[in-house]
């Protein structure tokens, strides 16, 4: 599952609301440091929500064309920040 931009955004804006944090920056994304047990509601209502988003069939139809085709050539930057979404969702679920 690719964790899209509007997810994060959605989690980070959740976080904001809740007053846990101010800017993403205020994130401890040490792995040690999460689940905090006073965050057990927000991480399940955060992991529910996304859950409930549809999946995006069309994005992945497009990216297995381009793979197949050779055409898909992420960069670097690309992949660093798909790794780093996908740790921060890992780390909710």
């Amino acid at each position: 599952m690719q964790i899209s931009d509007a997810q994060v955004k959605m989690v980070r804006e959740l976080l904001v609301q809740r007053g846990l944090i101010r800017e993403i920056q205020d994130m401890d994304l040490n792995p040690a440091s999460y689940p905090r047990p006073e965050d057990a509601e927000l991480v399940r209502q955060v992991v529910q929500e996304v859950l409930n988003m549809p999946d995006r069939e069309d994005r992945i139809a497009e990216l297995k064309a381009r793979v197949d085709a050779g055409t898909y050539n992420p960069s670097g930057d690309d992949i660093a920040d798909a790794m780093i979404r996908r740790a921060i969702a890992d780390r909710m679920g």
